[in-house]
């Protein structure tokens, strides 16, 4: 069975990087510390310590396992591809809710590389996928759990 292809921008392509190196040269080894550190207190079947640390390096290694697979399968966005009046993967775009006239501005990036609070928004989120191949002035539907909101679409750039 093929492995899902991850779509990054160059950005996201060097933030995965980035983290990944971090996590195997300064984390792995502060999880180590942790851990000598805690079976030097002795018994381990009620060492709170010993069991926060050893939960911190289970989740450390599944991150760098996932994001190993993210740069394995990695697909670098072409720039020739973005399409300058049609919202795609890789733009910033400015939407306007219609209800209350609030503007937000997202960087539109696939799963992988999605980041709210950064305003990455992934395409296959309520948003993401209400936008993706509108163009500016385009007023779109939302479906969140209390109701539709409707945005319109009110900058595209790179």
């Amino acid at each position: 069975m093929a492995e899902k292809e991850y779509l990054l921008t160059e950005e996201g392509l060097r933030e995965k990087e980035s983290e990944l190196e971090f996590l195997k040269t300064v984390k792995r080894r502060e999880v180590a510390a942790r851990i000598k550190q805690a079976l030097e207190f002795g018994d381990i079947s009620e060492n709170s310590e010993y069991d926060d640390a050893k939960n911190e390096q289970a989740f450390i290694e599944g991150r760098i396992a996932l994001l190993e697979k993210i740069l394995r399968n990695a697909k670098i966005l072409d720039e020739s591809d973005i399409k300058e009046d049609i919202v795609g993967i890789g733009q910033k775009v400015k939407i306007k809710d219609l209800e209350t006239g609030d503007e937000y501005e997202y960087m539109l990036v696939s799963s992988a590389e999605s980041d709210p609070a950064k305003d990455k928004i992934s395409t296959e989120s309520p948003v993401g996928k209400a936008i993706l191949g509108k163009q500016i002035g385009a007023v779109v539907d939302v479906v969140v759990p209390v109701g539709v909101l409707q945005y319109e679409i009110v900058a595209v750039s790179r």
